[in-house]
């Protein structure tokens, strides 16, 4: 999406997570945020806030296998990493991380801290890779995470991981990757042979997604014409169609959403329109709005903290013990 001014230094991580909090009965508190960027700049510029840990250890209790290749489109080399706690009797589930960047920019260790931090708690995890703008416009990267989906499937077995227990989890460009993949998984843009339905997929967490390109916000949004390589005007059937929105349908897997009310990058009312989507369809889903945060807000301790209280209750409760 659009450059962050240099106030918002903290939105300049994309989507990464910490050290998870303790369970307890008692939900936390929504972390006080700031009336506007330049306040919470001046916070950050203080020291007043404290980011997490971005470059974890892999522990000896997490085996890693990175940088393995899941498919080949054309010259271009699309890789996953995967981590799962060692010693594994049987089959357990997988989140799969979609990187954000702007469709442009990202990579997969964005999300080494949320990697690390699930496999030690017991599930499979895998953070991909996929064609960014520069190589291949939409529908280019959707095509990627649904291949993605089916080289996990197909070595299942061989990582222990339960085809049937799927998680996709995204923030911001990769979030509406994860949306596209589990609200329309059977469309067209698929590239790769699979005939399994995708079922599997159980649950969506949306870190502040753009979920409809169709509102005035995305319209004449330059990245987003980049993106589709095309503008509104020429093609609004296009703007649509890659819309989560506007794929979203009863049967659609349980959603997770969080978003920040001083988000410059991708404005709330994305997610305010999809919660309201998810209610009229009847689909289960759990909005945190957070007052006063911005883009990638999660890159901050107290509000990762406070995301992953509620991340890790919804997994315990759509994906299983």
């Amino acid at each position: 999406m659009k450059t962050l001014s240099p106030v918002v230094v903290l939105a300049l991580a994309l989507v990464i997570g910490c050290r998870s909090i303790p369970d307890t009965t008692v939900p936390p508190e929504a972390p006080r945020g700031y009336a506007n960027t330049r306040l919470l700049a001046a916070a950050f510029a203080l020291g007043r806030i404290e980011l997490v840990d971005l470059e974890p250890d892999v522990p000896d209790s997490v085996a890693a296998y990175t940088g393995i290749e899941y498919r080949r489109a054309g010259d271009v080399s699309l890789r996953l990493d995967l981590y799962r706690p060692k010693g594994l009797a049987r089959p357990v589930p997988v989140l799969v991380f979609v990187h954000g960047g702007s469709w442009r920019s990202g990579k997969r260790s964005d999300y080494l801290p949320y990697l690390i931090d699930y496999a030690e708690k017991g599930y499979v995890t895998v953070s991909i890779s996929y064609r960014l703008m520069q190589d291949a416009i939409f529908p280019a990267a959707i095509s990627d995470v649904l291949c993605a989906l089916t080289w996990i499937r197909a070595h299942a077995a061989e990582y222990m991981i339960d085809p049937d227990r799927i998680a996709l989890i995204g923030g911001s460009a990769g979030a509406h990757l994860a949306m596209l993949a589990a609200y329309a998984p059977d469309e067209t843009w698929s590239e790769c042979d699979d005939d399994r339905p995708h079922s599997e997929i159980r649950a969506v967490v949306d870190f502040y997604g753009p979920s409809d390109f169709t509102t005035d916000f995305a319209r004449s949004h330059p990245t987003i014409e980049s993106f589709l390589g095309t503008t509104y005007r020429d093609d609004p059937a296009l703007y649509e169609w890659a819309s989560p929105i506007t794929h979203v349908t009863p049967d659609d897997p349980p959603t997770l959403i969080f978003h920040g009310t001083i988000d410059e990058t991708v404005p709330v009312n994305q997610s305010d329109l999809l919660a309201r989507r998810l209610d009229e369809a009847g689909v289960a889903y759990e909005y945190h709005r957070l007052a006063g945060w911005p883009h990638a807000m999660d890159v901050a301790a107290r509000v990762n903290e406070y995301c992953r209280y509620y991340m890790d209750a919804f997994f315990r409760r759509h994906l299983g013990e």
